[in-house]
């Protein structure tokens, strides 16, 4: 699951790597409207899969998986990439405001929607453009972050304070990529939600984008995960989202 201000194409690398491990994936679109909207769309998709899932959420993302596997008996692991991976009760905003600001705060921007969109969030946010680079990926190339600037998907704000129900990660075992350079998501952040977890830590050096940045790395994770979510690894069916 892919977290604000970017798409599922945000895991092509990830994805090609874990093609070549052997192991199937399925990457929806994340809506971005809301948290129990994204969650019912992502326990819609874990209906139709019949073998074991180790679920993936990037930013956002995290928050979408936690509050939408709590009742999934075929997720089997959890993996955070820079993610929020929140308690019941918690929304996003909760965790954000915990912590000393990081420099994303100053880089967005609102915008209204108009009322005429039946039922839809009132506003939702972007990153300004000429900032996306410096507080989003800052070690991708700079043609690389001319493209991710303009097609970023925006994120409603009341994404941002829904309240997450019993947290997955409770009954599953997790894993958490921290991303040490991260100026969207607090590292300091980062290693809170991953130890009140009890996750097995990754530590990347790299930007909020390690998705992107960092391929190799995202994988290796996911593949520990996929090994010992099962409870073996022998070869038998395993889906990474």
């Amino acid at each position: 699951m892919h977290g604000a201000f970017t798409d599922a194409s945000s895991w092509a690398g990830v994805i090609s790597l874990l093609h070549a491990a052997g192991l199937t994936v399925r990457a929806p679109a994340n809506p971005l409207r809301g948290l129990a909207q994204d969650a019912a769309y992502i326990r819609s998709v874990l209906r139709d899969i019949d073998v074991p899932v180790v679920l993936v959420g990037h930013d956002y993302g995290g928050a979408v998986i936690t509050h939408a596997a709590t009742d999934a008996d075929s997720v089997v692991a959890l993996c955070y990439v820079a993610a929020f991976g929140l308690d019941a009760g918690e929304c996003v905003l909760d965790i954000t405001n915990r912590f000393p600001p990081v420099p994303v705060a100053d880089a967005t921007v609102t915008a209204a929607l108009p009322a005429q969109i039946p039922r839809g969030p009132e506003s939702e946010l972007y990153i300004r453009k000429e900032q996306f680079p410096q507080v989003y990926a800052a070690d991708l190339p700079p043609n690389v972050n001319g493209v991710l600037s303009v097609t970023q998907r925006p994120i409603a704000c009341s994404a941002l304070t829904g309240r997450s129900g019993p947290p997955a990660w409770a009954s599953r075992p997790s894993w958490y990529a921290i991303a040490t350079a991260d100026r969207m998501l607090s590292p300091t952040a980062q290693r809170f939600m991953a130890q009140r977890m009890a996750a097995t830590e990754y530590v990347l050096d790299g930007s909020h984008a390690v998705v992107l940045s960092q391929p190799a790395a995202v994988v290796a994770m996911i593949q520990e995960a996929a090994g010992r979510g099962n409870g073996h690894d022998d070869g038998g069916p395993r889906k990474a989202f």
